[in-house]
């Protein structure tokens, strides 16, 4: 079977351009159309924070490896190629990011995971929309994104095992941490709307240094395994039959007058 071409768009864009708005627009609708099928498919921002991790990972994880554990068996890329041509690009545009040499996160080519303020776009609502939504669960900035990306690290943990020398191995948890962190509830006071600028506060200022903190986070993991390389495997050697032993081979005989004469 041949794969469909990629969309007209992708004719006039370069396959390395950054996504923009109407990319995100359209990687949300075809999760959207996924999510008939298969309620627990994610957001894509849950996605975007399980892709950071697969780009920081020790080990390159294949395509057909990973498709499974994020979007379900049913997945089948070759009947989503806008869905995969979008991922592609987003993937490229991440190492980029994360392999350029940044020293400020105001920095133009600083990577920015794609994050939402969803308590922002709630308390923006009119109030009577905000009331038909009260008590729900709704998560906080960048909470989906920081799952995601350590739902990568807990479906690969041998890749993600701390590494012997002590000063790498404090490197990884001291990330990691910042990480799961984000995962937690943002408790503290709304400073800030990270939905609008004038918009009512939702996020405090220490989830926004959290944020802050988890960016250099993922800097710092892509750095820590791409200078250490890939991880090798210990190869486990069978200890050989004694001379007087019987043989291996089930002959019946001893060692020193079978496979060992």
């Amino acid at each position: 079977m041949t794969a469909p071409a990629p969309p007209a768009a992708a004719a006039a864009t370069a396959t390395d351009a950054p996504l923009g708005p109407e990319d995100f627009d359209a990687l949300d609708q075809a999760l959207d159309a996924m999510r008939e099928q298969d309620e627990e498919t994610p957001q894509w921002e849950f996605c975007d924070g399980f892709m950071a991790a697969l780009v920081c990972t020790r080990r390159p994880i294949e395509p057909a490896e990973y498709w499974p554990v994020l979007l379900g068996e049913k997945f089948v890329p070759v009947e989503n190629m806008e869905f995969v041509w979008r991922w592609k690009r987003r993937w490229r545009e991440m190492e980029t990011g994360l392999d350029a040499d940044v020293q400020s996160l105001d920095d133009e080519r600083t990577w920015q995971p794609e994050v939402l303020d969803t308590r922002g776009a709630i308390a923006a609502l009119p109030e009577e929309e905000r009331a038909s939504m009260e008590g729900e669960d709704i998560p906080s900035f960048a909470q989906v994104w920081a799952l995601g990306f350590m739902f990568a690290v807990e479906n690969w943990p041998d890749e993600w095992t701390a590494p012997r020398d002590r000063e790498a191995a404090e490197m990884l948890d001291q990330a990691l941490d910042a990480i799961v962190t984000l995962t937690e509830d943002d408790t503290g006071k709304p400073a800030v709307s990270m939905y609008e600028e004038d918009g009512p506060p939702s996020v405090s200022q220490q989830r926004i240094d959290d944020f802050g903190a988890a960016i250099w986070a993922v800097y710092d993991l892509r750095q820590l395994w791409r200078s250490l390389g890939p991880r090798v495997e210990t190869i486990r050697k069978e200890p050989s039959p004694g001379r007087n032993d019987l043989c291996p081979c089930g002959s019946g005989k001893k060692f020193k007058k079978c496979h060992g004469a």
